[in-house]
This record gives C-alpha cells, sequence and structure tokens, in this order.
C-alpha cells in the first residue's frame, strides 16, 4: 500500500528525484510521507502527516538540497496514526539508519518489549521503528556492514515487508529486502534506484531488477549485490519495461480516473492484439498451460481475486461455464485461504489481480498449488509476484493505471476472460469456430461501441443524470446473469469514490430483503440487456416503480429502458460481451457523482491502489 524510492546517486543531488518518485506513487493511497538523507556523513530525516506538500514545504529551506543520497516514503497508517512521529523514515535510537517499510512486522510487539527491556527509547507507535532499532543493535556486531546488520535483523521477524534502509558515516551504505510487498531496483554506472513500484524508476531506466521473497540487496553505483537470508550471493535478471513516464501523466483529463476511463477503447485493442486467430475462431496463447491438450485436462476451474478483479472473476465464470462447459468456483481470496478448500484433481487455479502484489489472491494462489492445482494468473503488471509464482500469465495489457478505484484494469480483465474462455471451449469442442469466428468479430469491434458511449454528449448526459441524483439517500444496483457482477462492481465503484452508501444485488434477490428499502429516497440503478433474463428484469423495474422508488436503467433492452424513470442507452452487443459495455457508464456515473460531491477522486480516503498487506 505504502510507496518506497531510494537513490544513490554520484556527485548529483536526489531530493528532487526522491520527492518526483513520491508523487507517482500517490495512486497507491498515503496519509504521511518523509524523506531520510545522508548530509555530511550524517542522517537527516524530515516528516511530516499529510500530502506531500507539507513535505515539500518542510524541505523548502533547501538546506538538504546537495545530498546524494537518500530514501523515501509515503504511509498508510497501520500501527498508530498519521502523524509526524508515526512518519516514515524511522532512525535508530542513535540515529547511524534511518528505515522505511511497507507491510506489517507481526511479532513487532515480543520485539519491543525486548527493546524496552535493554532501555532503548521509543518514540512512536509503529512496528517499524522497532525495526529500524534491531538493525542498529544487530550494526554494532557486524562490524558497520549495513547488509550484515539488516540479514541478522530480519531473521528475528515474522511479517511481510519491504524494506530501504541507509546508513552514513564514512562508508555510506544503501540496502533493501522484501518479503511479501514488491521491490525494484535499477543499476546505472552513476546511480542506483530503488522504489516500491518500477513506474517510480521509468524516467531514469526501463531495466530493473525485481527482488524475490527473502532477497537482502546491496545497492551503489554501478553496483548490486543481493543476498539471501543465510548469506549466499544469487543472481536476479534485468527486466525491461515497454512503457514510459507519459503513460503516467494525466493527459489533459482533470483525473487519472477519467482519464483510464477514456483509454478503454484502446485497452480493448492492445488486450486482442496478436492474439485473435480470425480464421480458426480461436485465440493465440504461448504458454504451454493454455494448449490443447493441456485445457483438455482441466475438471474445474478455481478463480480467486480480491475487489474489482473479483467481480472480473464472477464474470469469468458465466463465460467459462457458458461457453466451455467447465465448472467454476469463484472465492473471495481472503476467505479461499483461511476455510479448508477442497480441490477436486485437474482443478486449474485462476488468480486475478490489477498489481500481481494483491496479499490475499497470491496466498491463495500458494494454497491451490499445495493442493495440487496448475496455476493461471490474469495480470496487468509485467515481473509482479503473482506473474513470476505462476504457471503462465495473460497479461492484461491495460498500462499503468494510477486512479486507486479501478476501470480500465477491470476492462482488461473482462476482455481476458472472454479470451481464455473461448481457447478453453475451443480447446475442448464445445464452441465451434463459426461460433467462435462469431464472438471474437464481434469483440474486435467492441472498441466503437465504447468510443461511443465516451463521445461528448453521452458523458454530458450520463453528468446531468449524475449530478441530479447526488443527493440521494442511497443506491440499489441490480443486475441478472453475467450483468450481475457488474452491478456489484457500479456499487463498488460509488462508494469507493463518492462515499454514497451503495449496494449491489441479484436482481433475481430483491424480494428477499431489499425490497423492503424501496422508497423515494433511495435509487436503484438496473443493468438491462437483452438477453434470455430481461424479461425478469423489466419484472423488478416495474415492482420498484410502483413502491415510489426512482430507477435508472443502464443498457440495451428497449422495454426495460421504456418503463425506467432514467435511462443510459448502451449499443447493443452479445450478452457475453454485454459487461465490457454496461460497465462503462457506472464508472462514470460514479466518476460524477464524486465530482459533485467534492470527492478527492484519484485517491479515496483509507484506500490503496495495492493492497498488499491483510
Amino acid at each position: 500500500m505504502c510507496g518506497i524510492v531510494g537513490a544513490y546517486l554520484r556527485a548529483q543531488p536526489c531530493l528532487r528525484s526522491l520527492v518526483r518518485g513520491l508523487r507517482v506513487l500517490e495512486y497507491r493511497g498515503y496519509d504521511s510521507v518523509g524523506v531520510g538523507v545522508i548530509q555530511d556523513g550524517a542522517i537527516v530525516v524530515r516528516r511530516k502527516a499529510g500530502r506531500i506538500e507539507e513535505l515539500e514545504r518542510a524541505l523548502a529551506d533547501g538546506a538538504l538540497d546537495d545530498a546524494a543520497i537518500g530514501i523515501g516514503h509515503s504511509r498508510w497508517a497501520t500501527h498508530g496514526p498519521p502523524t509526524d512521529q508515526n512518519a516514515h523514515p524511522h532512525r535508530d535510537w542513535l540515529g547511524r539508519i534511518a528505515l522505511v517499510h511497507n507491510g506489517i512486522i507481526e511479532n513487532y510487539q515480543e520485539l519491543r518489549v525486548e527493546l524496552e527491556r535493554r532501555a532503548i527509547p521509543l518514540r512512536s507507535q509503529t512496528d517499524t521503528e522497532v525495526l529500524a532499532h534491531w538493525v542498529g543493535i544487530e550494526l554494532e556486531s557486524s562490524g558497520g556492514d549495513l547488509a550484515e546488520a539488516v540479514r541478522r535483523a530480519l531473521s528475528r521477524v515474522r511479517g511481510y515487508y519491504a524494506i530501504a534502509v541507509l546508513s552514513g558515516g564514512e562508508r555510506p551504505q544503501l540496502v533493501a529486502s522484501r518479503e511479501g510487498p514488491p521491490l525494484c531496483v535499477a543499476i546505472l554506472p552513476d546511480a542506483a534506484w530503488l522504489a516500491s513500484d518500477p513506474l517510480a524508476l521509468i524516467e531514469h531506466t526501463r531495466d530493473v531488477v525485481f527482488l524475490e521473497d527473502g532477497d537482502v540487496a546491496e545497492l551503489a553505483p554501478g553496483k548490486l549485490v543481493v543476498r539471501r537470508l543465510d548469506g549466499s550471493v544469487v543472481t536476479r535478471a534485468s527486466h525491461h519495461l515497454d512503457y514510459d513516464a507519459e503513460a503516467a501523466d494525466r493527459g489533459g483529463f482533470a483525473h487519472y480516473m477519467l482519464k483510464e476511463v477514456h483509454e478503454q477503447p484502446d485497452v480493448v485493442s492492445r488486450a486482442l492484439f496478436g492474439r485473435v486467430d480470425e480464421e480458426r475462431g480461436d485465440v493465440r496463447f504461448e504458454e504451454e498451460l493454455l494448449s490443447d491438450a493441456t485445457l483438455r485436462a482441466v475438471t474445474r476451474v478455481q478463480i480467486n481475486a480480491c475487489g474489482t478483479a473479483l467481480h472480473a472473476g464472477m464474470v469469468a465464470r458465466y463465460l467459462i461455464e457458458g461457453l466451455a462447459g467447465v465448472p467454476v468456483d469463484v472465492d473471495y481470496a481472503s476467505e479461499f485461504r483461511y476455510r479448508r478448500p477442497v480441490v477436486v484433481p485437474g482443478t486449474l487455479a485462476l488468480g486475478i489481480s490489477q498489481s500481481g502484489e494483491t496479499a490475499d489472491t497470491l496466498a491463495a494462489l500458494r494454497l491451490a498449488r499445495e493442493l495440487g492445482c496448475r496455476q493461471l494468473a490474469l495480470c496487468n503488471a509485467v515481473g509482479s509476484t503473482m506473474v513470476r509464482a505462476s504457471e503462465a500469465t495473460i497479461l492484461l495489457r491495460a498500462g499503468p493505471e494510477i486512479g486507486v478505484a479501478s476501470t480500465k484494469a477491470f476492462e482488461a480483465m473482462l476482455v481476458a476472460s472472454v479470451l481464455f474462455a473461448v481457447r478453453l471451449a475451443r480447446a475442448r469442442g464445445k464452441l465451434s469456430s463459426a461460433e467462435g469466428r462469431a464472438l471474437l468479430g464481434e469483440l474486435s469491434q467492441l472498441r466503437i461501441g465504447l468510443e461511443h458511449m465516451l463521445t461528448r454528449e453521452v458523458v454530458a448526459g450520463i453528468r446531468a443524470l449524475a449530478e441530479r441524483f447526488t443527493q440521494a439517500r442511497g443506491f440499489l444496483y441490480l443486475g441478472r446473469g453475467i450483468n450481475f457482477p457488474i452491478a456489484l462492481e457500479g456499487a463498488l465503484k460509488l462508494k469507493e469514490i463518492s462515499y454514497k452508501h451503495a449496494e449491489g444485488y441479484p436482481a433475481g434477490e430483491m424480494k428477499h430483503g431489499p425490497i423492503a428499502m424501496i422508497d423515494p429516497d433511495l435509487t436503484t440503478v438496473v443493468i438491462a440487456s437483452k438477453d434470455s433474463v430481461a424479461s425478469k428484469v423489466r419484472s423488478n423495474i416495474e415492482q420498484i416503480r410502483a413502491r415510489g422508488g426512482p430507477v435508472i436503467c443502464v443498457g440495451d433492452d428497449p422495454e426495460s429502458l421504456e418503463v425506467a424513470d432514467e435511462r443510459i442507452v448502451v449499443p447493443s452487443v452479445s450478452p457475453w460481451l454485454s459487461p465490457l459495455l454496461n460497465v462503462v457508464p457506472l464508472q462514470l456515473f460514479a466518476y460524477y457523482v464524486a465530482l459533485a460531491r467534492g470527492c478527492d477522486i484519484d485517491k479515496p480516503r483509507n484506500l490503496a491502489k495495492s493492497v498488499t498487506v491483510e
């Protein structure tokens, strides 16, 4: 969740680069921020609760402008409230080292008790400061070797962490380590960089090294030494990133979220490029796991994901069962990993995550592997932990997604789900080449419908509708069949960025409780596609209106649109593909409700882009 940056430069200042890197990582969510640098051999720390602007004011005196080595951090509070004292970096009691940390030290209380027994003063409520002191303790017994001190300190730790540690003196040292949350480094002849997200490094280089769990890396210009906790030296390959810093710019849009909604036609095209075999009505993937022979052996699919990715997984269930005839289970990853799941032989575990670093999803995939499942990832992040840990990956190709509330990555997940379902269906002989050609041909033309939904006239209508309903007491989102997960996703988007209460529900369950909530102050948003359950959805709309509840209808079923109070017409498309179009007006509706309420759309409160801790 938090952001880490670090720099060790040769004869050039690093402070501006650290602050720029923290700016890039703002999307991850944070409530305090700080930097630690080496100035005349000493560790100097500046940190503030609040936004980066607060830190910039604290740095405005220019006293640290010449520092060439430093680390920075944006914190999302876990242990102790967001205060200056709890902000990172934290120093040991003698001020010899500074440490920043993402994640959680699970046994910090017992380590804290031992520090108190040693009469070491504690100035914060964080688990991070506890670790900083233990690194300081080990520094004394390791002859000033910071990497060795870090390895010894981490041998005492139980937890899920990524850290960067800085020591001053005559021989400045920069060390990084991870056990769970992501961390990558980049080494140039005159510079060494580190960050929790490669997006913070691409202004300097697009060749990065991703650290593995249990790695402890010592960095300096032109030098990278990676050891395991036992001291053995290992080599980590460099990865070339194929996007650049401009991809993270807002491009003239008021918010990243709005920009990313508008990028969705391009996302669909990128996701399809080189993958559609029009002649055979099939999908091409290089991985052996997605070959005919392997897919014919699949007896069941187990999908694990969280949040928006889970909703994509629920859509995938309808696609896989409907097109390929393979039974599918969909679980909240946080539930799957803590129950005692029973999987049958031949089960394929499918993990879905934008970042590839979602803690619960990674743990669920590991459990599935232990239970004998093969693993497939749907992921947007090249080089992420999920990509590296899975047998095969369908990359989403959505590009960097900065807005905390996922939009274009969700669209890419839906496209990837269609492609996988078609591949599975063709491999198992459940879908003819003609049927495959028809569906994939329609998918290839989908960007036309998406571009229509993003025209100025349609967007202006959705904005006006959102502004009319901003004061509603709450929202009930209803959908059936493959669009039920889209109702869940629409409600989630509204909650995430506007803080309005919204609840997604299968429309057939309305009479089993939610109908009691219907009144003129509760707005119901109904997704109504022209499919096999269209008449059922129309009946739900009529029942709501009979009780005085206003209804907004989204979809392409003309009769449902006709009986609703308000309507957003979506271009007609195959029911299998309808979620890819129906979600777009729900994203825009949530955006404009949040805008009317003056919310911080790209950085909603209490949320982070990548949930790397439980």
